[in-house]
């Protein structure tokens, strides 16, 4: 892969790019994100589905820094049946524009007994969509699912946003009680993240 292929994740979250990093592996080294680059600010999430929002932090970031590097984008968020979906591209802000990690779990929670959701009523899944882009140019989509459930109590100590809640299928611990290397090898950024892998492979980009 040539030097001008750099990768710039589209966040300022540190824990989403050490993710990523990880599920990467080598491919590219050093992996960036938009903590190199505060002068871009913050990029208003508009869009209505998971695929716009990634489409404009990528685009925009992309027009931002020129064709030296990919730009990497993802939306994600938690998808809950019981509550028609929600909280969905507005899991970051599920308890209001000034919420936080633990704001948004309560609301969840109280959501869910609220209207008595129990056992199988409390299937959910995580969903990501990522978008490749280099300047104005979108390069690819990809996509990835986590089936599994909404715990009835935060447990584990470790992930973020709503890891202490998800259960993944085929699983009794959330993804907070997970060893790392267990949930990375299982999420929907991972299974987003193999299907990237497999496009660089197969595109000219790598070589």
């Amino acid at each position: 892969m040539n030097e001008m292929n750099r990768l710039i994740i589209a966040t300022g979250n540190t824990h989403k790019t050490e993710e990523i990093s990880k599920l990467l592996g080598s491919i590219f080294k050093p992996i960036e994100d938009l903590q190199s680059y505060p002068e871009i600010g913050e990029i208003d999430e508009i869009g209505n589905t998971f695929e716009e929002n990634a489409e404009l932090k990528a685009i925009e970031v992309g027009k931002l820094l020129g064709n030296s590097a990919m730009i990497l984008s993802d939306d994600s968020g938690l998808e809950v049946d019981a509550l028609n979906g929600a909280p969905g591209v507005r899991s970051a802000r599920f308890s209001g524009e000034n919420a936080d990690d633990s704001s948004n779990r309560k609301k969840l929670l109280d959501e869910l007994e609220g209207i008595g959701a129990q056992g199988e009523r409390r299937v959910a899944r995580f969903r990501c969509v990522m978008v490749l882009a280099r300047g104005d140019q979108k390069l690819a989509v990809f996509n990835g699912v986590v089936e599994g459930k909404i715990a009835d109590k935060e447990k584990g100590d470790g992930g973020f946003g709503y890891d202490s809640l998800f259960i993944p299928q085929d699983y009794d611990k959330t993804f907070a009680e997970l060893p790392s290397h267990t949930k990375n090898s299982i999420s929907h950024r991972a299974n987003a993240l193999a299907a990237f892998k497999t496009w660089l492979l197969d595109s000219d980009y790598a070589k």
